[in-house]
Order: structure tokens, then C-alpha cells, then sequence
């Protein structure tokens, strides 16, 4: 079965990912591949965009985000709890839309994230996640996964609880542990731990890759918007950078030569679990008219030379009631 890339950065992942829509399609084109996701940080800002790019050139899109989880409650707003892996205060997580309902819960949790969890960042909880999980898969994100940050830990006790709660959640068919390998060497200790957690606990394994530019020659340029992201300098040697150059978005046979046949497999499946299209009409409210009058269009005409002559006098200038008859005709013929 062909990969398909799950996890995959655009430039709505501000300031972090620096794929642009056009150019990343065109390239996922090139590389053979009939379906493809966006998983901006926290946002579905590139939903549209890359829906109808990605629907010009024939290509599935599977539209999601990479979700900030909060350790606890997305209220809180002070420092982690000892407790928490790593000194993080949230964690990563991929959520892709399998249908309209899943696409309708995505823009709640990302609208969840802005108004109610924002610290740092745009952060949900596992409270409103298990309210609005329907219609969504989960992946268990990169190396800032809970359940890879516990291992990272060494705590595979807490990673195994978070897994089941995560497979509980998004139930049959809804979840997946993620594995990557970007050249780090810690990747290998989070692999090592996620491959006898998803037999012990029955779980699917998939192979993606964190594409945050589209080839290995733009890692350099990419590394220059994370300095301007950061507020850093190119030479700060403490500075947030990625490592190496792999972050790009790779093709088959090269993530072929990085994963077993099941782990690539395994795109596949979850790509045709994922079927969502945006529905081409408007959705404006209907007012209740007033007895007198017999359209919306009548009622705009009255208000605006009740409001036309409040402002200019009644008569009206000729030259007001001749823009007033023009604007209103625009209105009415176009049904605006």
C-alpha cells in the first residue's frame, strides 16, 4: 500500500513550517502520492486553501492539526507540576478529520485552544478532547507525544496508561502510536518503547515523517525562520533549531528505506478512514420580517433611506439619492 504523509507542516504553522500550499501539493504530486494531510500547530488556518489546491490536482486532503495538550486543566496557567515529563506544560497531538462531524470538532478544539486554553500556546485538555474526539484519529505525534515523553521519562508504566486513554477515547479505528526517525538519537528510545506498547496493548503503529519544508536543500532556510520565529540570532548556540536535515517532505522509497512495510501500510489506512468535503452553499440566518413588509430586500431599502435621510435630510441631495439608488440596485440584483 503507498505512504501517505500524515504530518505535515505548512506555512499556517507560523513562523515553524515553511511549506507553502501550492508548493507542497505540487510536490506530493511529483512524488506519486493520491492523498495527503495538513497538521498545522494548534490551527486549521490552511484548511480552505489546501482543500481546494489539493482538490485542483486530484489529490485527497485530509485536513487536521497538531494539537498543544495541556498536562491537566487548559486553564491553568502556571508552571507544569513536577510530576510532568520533561517540565513540559503540554504535549503534542495529531487530529485528523475522518468525516463532517470530525471536521466540525476540529474548529472546536482549535477555537477551544485560542479562547480558553491559550498559553504560550493555543492548548486544549483531555476534558474537551474527550467531549468533541468524534469523528476524529488520533496520532501520538513526534518526540513531544505524551506517551514519548513519558518514555523519553523512562516511564513506561505512565506511558501505557496514557495510550489506553487515548484508544479508549478515540475508540476502534481511532488511534495510532506514531514513529519517526529524523536522525535523533533519542527517536530510537521512544521507538524502542512504542513497538512493545502496541503489542502489549494491541495498538497500530504508523510511520510519518514531520515535514516542515519541502527538501533537504531548504533546511537551511527553514533554520532562518526559526531564528525570526524565536527572536534569536542565526549564531545563538542556544537558540531552538532543528537537527540535521530531515524534515522535509520525503518520498516513498525513501521512507521505505527508513520503516517496515506495515508502519507505511498503515498511511494508507488511516487516509482511507479520512473523507471530508466542504459542502458548497452559504449559511446565513433567516430573520423574521416585519408584518409590512414582503422581502429582506424591501426591509434593507426602508432602513437604509430611514437611515440616508437622518443623516442628509429629507428630500435627499440629488447626488446622495443618486449613490443610494445605485448601491441599493447593486444589492438586490446580486442578492447580497
Amino acid at each position: 500500500m503507498p505512504f501517505v504523509h500524515l504530518h505535515t507542516h505548512s506555512e499556517y504553522s507560523l513562523l515553524d513550517g515553511a511549506n507553502r500550499i501550492p508548493e507542497l501539493l505540487d510536490r506530493v504530486q511529483a512524488l506519486g502520492m493520491d492523498s495527503a494531510a495538513i497538521t498545522d500547530h494548534g490551527n486549521l488556518h490552511g484548511a480552505w486553501s489546501f482543500y481546494s489546491e489539493a482538490k485542483a490536482r486530484k489529490i485527497r486532503p485530509i485536513l487536521g492539526f497538531e494539537a498543544y495538550l495541556a498536562f491537566g486543566s487548559r486553564h491553568n496557567k502556571e508552571k507544569p507540576a513536577p510530576d510532568v515529563p520533561l517540565g513540559s506544560s503540554y504535549s503534542h497531538l495529531v487530529l485528523l478529520a475522518k468525516n463532517k462531524v470530525g471536521y466540525q470538532n476540529l474548529i472546536k478544539l482549535s477555537s477551544i485552544g485560542f479562547l480558553e486554553g491559550y498559553y504560550r500556546r493555543p492548548r486544549i485538555d483531555k476534558e474537551v478532547l474527550a467531549q468533541h474526539h468524534e469523528g476524529i484519529i488520533g496520532l501520538a505525534a513526534c518526540l513531544s507525544g505524551e506517551i514519548a515523553l513519558y518514555l523519553r521519562q523512562g516511564n513506561y508504566e505512565a506511558a501505557k496508561a496514557s495510550a489506553q486513554w487515548f484508544a479508549r477515547t478515540f475508540g476502534p479505528n481511532g488511534f495510532w502510536l506514531e514513529v519517526q526517525t529524523h536522525g535523533i538519537a533519542v527517536e530510537k528510545v521512544v521507538a524502542d518503547g512504542l513497538l512493545p506498547l502496541a503489542k502489549e496493548l494491541g495498538l497500530r503503529v504508523v510511520a510519518t515523517k514531520d515535514a516542515h519544508y519541502l527538501k533537504r536543500e531548504d533546511a537551511e532556510a527553514h533554520d532562518v525562520l526559526l531564528a525570526i520565529g524565536t527572536g534569536k540570532d542565526l549564531d545563538d548556540p542556544k537558540r531552538f533549531r532543528f537537527f540535521g536535515q530531515e524534515s522535509y517532505v520525503k518520498s516513498e522509497a525513501e521512507m521505505a528505506r527508513l520503516f517496515g512495510a506495515e508502519t507505511i501500510a498503515e498511511t494508507s489506512r488511516v487516509a482511507d478512514l479520512c473523507e471530508f468535503d466542504f459542502e458548497k452553499r452559504y449559511f446565513l440566518p433567516k430573520y423574521p420580517l416585519p408584518p409590512e413588509f414582503a422581502s429582506d430586500q424591501e426591509v434593507l431599502v426602508a432602513l437604509a433611506r430611514q437611515g440616508a435621510a437622518a443623516r442628509y435630510g429629507d428630500p435627499l441631495p440629488e447626488a446622495v439619492e443618486r449613490r443610494l439608488a445605485y448601491e441599493l440596485d447593486v444589492i438586490t440584483r446580486t442578492g447580497y
